[in-house]
């Protein structure tokens, strides 16, 4: 019996030892794929031929097409647990890569940005995900992929995924890719 609450206390230690609070993975990975990515995303940037630097949609009619940035799910995950907020950011990530997935061929992007936007991302939410090992909670947030939903439907479908409507999404994700940032930054500052 005494071996048996040896055995389980051993086990809990480990399992805490990788806690999303003391990955290794997001102290020394995450800073660095974070930067890369905002880095490509500013490229993407300057490679647009749209000439809507401040991309307003000129369709006034439609004023459904605007979609709100959803900064009420990141107040609420700025508050939550650390293994809450990973999986939130996480989340995030993947939504991104679900939107820069489609296509994206009206834009003037060079092919190997994206690419590499996606592989950098991809590794952001993987290494993340392995922070959080089996704590990640199997349910998704239902408010946030609504949101990446309106985004794709509102701006990319209803534009014909022209490049007004890209420029607006690489806007878009570039705040979701800054707010990411602060929210798992805020984490390694509690070590």
């Amino acid at each position: 019996m005494l071996n048996r609450i040896m055995f389980v206390c051993l086990f809990l230690a480990l399992c805490t030892t990788g806690s999303a609070l003391r990955c290794s993975w997001m102290e020394n990975e995450f800073r660095q794929l974070s930067k890369k990515s905002l880095d490509l995303i500013d490229t993407m940037s300057n490679n647009s031929t749209s000439t809507t630097e401040d991309a307003e949609y000129e369709d006034t009619d439609e004023e459904d097409e605007t979609v709100a940035f959803p900064n009420d799910l990141y107040s609420q995950a700025s508050k939550a647990s650390a293994v809450d907020k990973l999986s939130f950011t996480v989340q995030v990530l993947e939504e991104v890569l679900v939107l820069f997935k489609r296509n994206h061929n009206s834009t003037s992007w060079q092919k190997s940005t994206v690419e590499n936007l996606i592989t950098v991302v991809t590794r952001e939410a993987d290494g993340l995900h392995s922070c959080i090992g089996s704590h990640m909670h199997k349910k998704k947030n239902k408010k946030l992929h609504m949101y990446f939903k309106r985004l794709s439907h509102h701006v990319l479908q209803n534009k014909d995924h022209s490049a007004e409507a890209w420029e607006l999404i690489r806007k878009e994700i570039t705040s979701h890719l800054l707010r990411t940032d602060v929210l798992v930054s805020s984490l390694l500052k509690t070590n």
